[in-house]
């Protein structure tokens, strides 16, 4: 699909490309850093997350697989709806976050003594601290400019064209009815689910504005 200047809608690369490169490669990095710790202590994932880990559990493929699977479905409506919202980003969330989610949950693993993440003062001790690292590379990535997951694009185009409902009420329901598939999939939300519900949008305000004036400013 193309502009009418013939310009391809997908994969722009705005100005300075290469910063927003850089910007969107390390939050991937960090969220998924976060969220691996999030996984370990279990006490609540993202809604999106809520489901790709009950997928995980149904069929036993790794995490980073499930959710590429789950993307794919949704990306399906991205790819006939708005072609303009794929871009590397959609890339680096879709594909690699959980991945490397897979990849630092092995490492606990491997080098963390048995039972360490099950201890009650652990898991609450790490709980803000890998919250803040999922925020803020969740915010990082879709704040460089560079796309989005099709996860995070789905609610835009529904509210887009769905005139009479807000994107908030879009939003909600969304976040809502993947949790609710992942609790069907045997996966409970917790402390998590409810803190990126309501904190994501904020850290993300912030984070654009600091990236804005920073690190993407001209000049």
């Amino acid at each position: 699909m193309k502009t009418k200047s013939g310009k391809l809608r997908c994969f722009l690369r705005p100005a300075p490309f290469w910063r927003r490169m850089a910007v969107m490669a390390v939050g991937v990095l960090i969220q998924g850093f976060g969220l691996s710790v999030l996984r370990s202590i279990d006490l609540g994932l993202d809604p999106c997350s809520c489901l790709t880990q009950g997928v995980s559990n149904l069929t036993h493929l790794s995490f980073g697989t499930c959710q590429v699977l789950c993307h794919l479905a949704t990306f399906l409506v991205v790819l006939k709806f708005d072609l303009s919202r794929v871009g590397y980003g959609t890339v680096g969330n879709m594909v690699f976050l959980g991945y490397i989610s897979d990849f630092f949950t092995w490492l606990w693993r491997t080098a963390l003594p048995e039972g360490f993440f099950e201890k009650t003062a652990v898991r609450y001790g790490l709980l803000l601290p890998a919250l803040a690292v999922f925020l803020l590379g969740a915010a990082a990535y879709m704040c460089s400019g560079l796309g989005s997951s099709p996860y995070d694009a789905v609610p835009f185009i529904i509210a887009e064209r769905a005139k009479k409902l807000s994107f908030r009420v879009v939003r909600i329901s969304w976040d809502v009815s993947f949790m609710v598939l992942g609790l069907a999939l045997g996966v409970m939300p917790g402390l998590v689910t409810l803190a990126v519900a309501f904190f994501c949008g904020p850290v993300v305000a912030w984070v654009q504005k600091k990236l804005e004036t920073t690190l993407f400013a001209q000049g």
